[in-house]
């Protein structure tokens, strides 16, 4: 028989949940954000339950203890905040300036990232220590090209030209081909995805550099980096 207790809640059952954790938990309750604000014309881009995303954002950071904002189009944009951005969409760090935000990029962001992001807090009772683009340092920590499988590959020079030449099929380095490894910081390269399996430059394509502000406007995907800054140095790529 259909039990309707075991349905998740959704529709203003939903919004009535969230009012009673802000609540009963103000000060205490971590806030997830999916998605970004759109800020132009008055949010009308973006509502739920007759409410803007920007008024909800805002009301339910106001209790929050700490903002953890889900994928790139939470952290950095994404493509909606891609040139020349017609909504007016902003990250939920440039919304939210006075409680902490973690940022937790990708598109998407890796699933073990995001739970292990929670089960640190939730164990050390702290937030993780960040890197100046406010993202967790346990992962986001390293460069995809520092450990690439086919880093020994740039080290030798040895690149792919084209799709289909033979550096494809012998997995050579795809810098050439548009590659964003040596300038994107996230753990692709050891996490990997689906359990473990793969990864985009695993399965014969370069990284976009998604975990990367701004990403969409570093093109054209396919051609050498463009000139996309580093932030641990002063230099870019």
């Amino acid at each position: 028989d259909y039990d309707d207790t075991l349905q998740a809640a959704a529709g203003h059952q939903a919004e009535e949940i969230r009012k009673k954790i802000m609540k009963d938990y103000k000060g205490q309750y971590l806030l997830a954000v999916e998605g970004n604000a759109p800020t132009n014309d008055g949010g009308v881009y973006c509502t739920i339950g007759g409410e803007t995303f920007t008024s909800i954002l805002e009301e339910a950071a106001a209790g929050a203890k700490a903002i953890i904002a889900w994928g790139s189009c939470a952290s950095n944009g994404c493509v909606q905040a891609a040139y020349p951005n017609p909504t007016g969409a902003k990250p939920v760090y440039k919304m939210i300036t006075d409680k902490p935000v973690i940022n937790v990029p990708g598109c998407p962001p890796i699933a073990e990232v995001m739970t292990g992001v929670l089960s640190y807090i939730l164990t050390f009772d702290r937030l993780p220590e960040l890197d100046s683009a406010k993202r967790p340092k346990m992962f986001y920590g390293q460069r995809i090209h520092d450990r690439c499988y086919r880093r020994s590959y740039f080290d030798a020079g040895q690149f792919v030209e084209a799709w289909d030449d033979e550096g494809a099929r012998k997995g050579w380095c795809l810098y050439k081909m548009g590659c964003r490894g040596p300038s994107t910081y996230n753990a692709c390269a050891s996490m990997k995805w689906n359990e473990c399996v793969s990864f985009p430059i695993g399965s014969g394509h370069g990284c976009f550099g998604c975990s990367e502000e701004g990403f969409w406007d570093n093109g054209p995907f396919y051609e050498r980096l463009a000139n996309i800054p580093n932030p641990t140095t002063d230099l870019t790529a």
